[in-house]
């Protein structure tokens, strides 16, 4: 997922897409375990992708707490 997307996205759609990629996180973990996924780097990407979320999620919860004082 590119920053830009990530950006484009509100704080509701922000916690949706960090809680779909955790999941997501946990069933590559799992595959991994039982039988070595394809590409294990993908693991990465998503913890990544994870961080970014996050990241951006702090920013614009820091952003309204700003606004609103």
């Amino acid at each position: 997922m590119k920053n830009s997307e990530i950006k484009g996205l509100s704080k509701e759609e922000l916690v949706v897409k960090i809680a779909e990629e955790k999941e997501n996180l946990v069933k590559l973990k799992f595959a991994h375990t039982i039988s070595a996924i394809e590409n294990p780097t993908r693991i990465t990407k998503v913890r990544k992708d994870i961080a970014r979320l996050t990241t951006e999620l702090t920013k614009l919860k820091a952003q309204s707490a700003t606004e609103t004082k």
